[in-house]
């Protein structure tokens, strides 16, 4: 096979795992109800399988990323291949709730070992700019692409199978990623990968995951002290990590990457452009369910414009990246995305969808055009032998963005929620606008009506409020990207010049 067409081969493998793990991430929540029934979890336990799997990823990123740096990013992706296509199966014929959540945890394992080594890869791979940014820009549809295709195919495999289809779905393509693998992926790794340290490992993970814990749990019970306490663990672990980063001779992290304004302002913008967008997709399916009455699968294809918009934009990045400099690219996606959100603000209790998919679909477009860039800035801001930790990096960013996203939008819609529903409604349908349906089938009509009445346009008016904000925020970040990409002190990472290029190995 030519050397052109075998690397296309080669994306279109890398590609497979980003597009079922952002699959995983969306075709949970359709099959939630279904597994409840069955294995009849207690809430604690549902809480655990739906955040288990992100809650494993987010932790173990920086520590895997590293890793593939050191045993090879091929050699660690087919092993992280295995571990999921085996924590498929174990999900999918799960027979107790404590049964699925192992598996779930052992997929956030196999999650964390997919994602950074295929950017990585693809890093080692496609050496010429402007092909690379073409591949980050396939790597990211796909990405978009599941997202869009996890709650069509979630609804149709849960109308003719039992919900371990949705998990089953990942097997054939692990194993078509574990034969053709090893013959299109090149292997990788940091030739002089030092010394490793066990201590900067376990302190990764002991910073990382009570940050990730802290923030989920603001995002669902509020600012208890639970919820602070473990984001004040994480950061206070996080410093002794940078620390003892700073003093050891060969470090599991390279904080010289982020001295590199291409690589820390990218990855800033990154974390900022997913925490808008993840937010606002917290918030429009309940709005497109609950306000709109509108089914879940008919929701579902009501959000595919968002997707498909994601993925033009993509590819727009790539083709305009060789005539318009990246950092206006970049800002220019940004405040698009911000006019998007500045849109949701028209949106009301008996109107607005159209204005509510042109809004998303311009969400979309822009934040998927900046993360295309801000990804590649990434991964060639790094040398290629710290490739793996660069990524994993970034992936961990998106995590964090995500989660935040959740929390603070998810928290200020709510907020002014609560504060619309009148206090005779009770405190299940002051809680959610779900708990409002619930509450309200139990009431004669009139007061069901009024009840739904409040509630729904308490609901709106919160999303109108955390529109408002996601714009300001993306307008922010889109200036930040304009002033800080552009400025001087873009260029390589001091001490990078010296460091020999990962050695590709057949």
């Amino acid at each position: 096979m030519a050397g052109g067409r075998r690397d296309w081969a080669a994306l279109g493998v890398l590609v497979l795992p980003v597009l079922l793990i952002s699959v995983d991430m969306t075709v949970l929540g359709f099959a939630l109800p279904y597994l409840s029934e069955d294995l009849g979890p207690t809430g604690a336990e549902q809480l655990w399988i739906v955040d288990i799997y992100s809650f494993v990823l987010g932790g173990l990123l920086v520590l895997m990323g590293t890793l593939g740096d050191r045993i090879g990013r091929r050699k660690l992706l087919l092993s992280g291949a295995v571990a999921f296509g085996v924590a498929s199966v174990a999900a999918a014929f799960a027979t107790s709730p404590g049964m699925l959540i192992a598996a779930r945890v052992l997929l956030g394992v196999g999650g964390a070992t997919l994602m950074p080594s295929t950017l990585a890869l693809i890093r080692s791979i496609f050496t010429d700019p402007a092909r690379r940014r073409t591949a980050i820009a396939v790597w990211g549809a796909g990405f978009s692409g599941g997202m869009a295709l996890g709650p069509v195919l979630g609804g149709w495999l849960l109308e003719h199978f039992r919900w371990g289809s949705v998990f089953l779905i990942n097997v054939p393509v692990m194993v078509v990623l574990l034969v053709a693998g090893p013959f299109l992926l090149p292997e990788a790794r940091d030739p002089r990968p030092g010394r490793f340290d066990p201590l900067s490992a376990v302190l990764s993970l002991a910073a990382v995951l009570p940050v990730v814990y802290g923030v989920k749990r603001f995002a669902e019970h509020g600012a208890d002290s639970l919820a602070a306490g473990s984001v004040l663990a994480g950061a206070a672990l996080a410093v002794v990590f940078v620390r003892r980063q700073r003093a050891l001779p060969d470090p599991m992290l390279d904080l010289a990457l982020f001295r590199d304004r291409r690589f820390s302002a990218s990855v800033l913008t990154n974390m900022l452009g997913v925490f808008a967008l993840v937010g606002l997709l917290f918030l429009v399916p309940q709005y497109l369910q609950l306000v709109l009455g509108l089914r879940p699968l008919t929701a579902a294809l009501w959000l595919l414009p968002t997707m498909v918009a994601g993925i033009a934009g993509s590819f727009t990045a790539a083709r305009l990246a060789r005539r318009v400099p990246v950092p206006r690219l970049i800002g220019g996606g940004l405040l698009a995305a911000a006019a998007g959100f500045a849109a949701l603000v028209t949106v009301g209790v008996h109107s607005g969808l159209a204005v509510l998919v042109a809004g998303m679909a311009l969400v979309g477009f822009g934040v998927s055009l900046s993360e295309t860039l801000t990804n590649d800035l990434i991964i060639t801001a790094a040398p290629p032998s710290r490739a793996g930790a660069a990524s994993a990096i970034s992936e961990t960013g998106f995590e964090l963005g995500g989660a935040l996203g959740t929390a603070v939008l998810g928290s200020i819609a709510a907020a002014v929620y609560r504060a619309g529903v009148p206090g005779e409604a009770g405190d299940t349908a002051r809680e959610t606008l779900g708990g409002a349906v619930a509450a309200a089938a139990g009431l004669p009509p009139a007061q069901a009506e009024a009840l739904l009445a409040a509630a729904r346009a308490a609901f709106v008016h919160g999303l109108q409020v955390s529109a408002v904000a996601g714009a300001a925020l993306l307008a922010y970040t889109g200036v930040q990207a304009l002033v800080l990409l552009r400025s001087r002190g873009t260029g390589a990472a001091p001490g990078h010049e010296s460091r020999r290029a990962a050695v590709p190995r057949g």
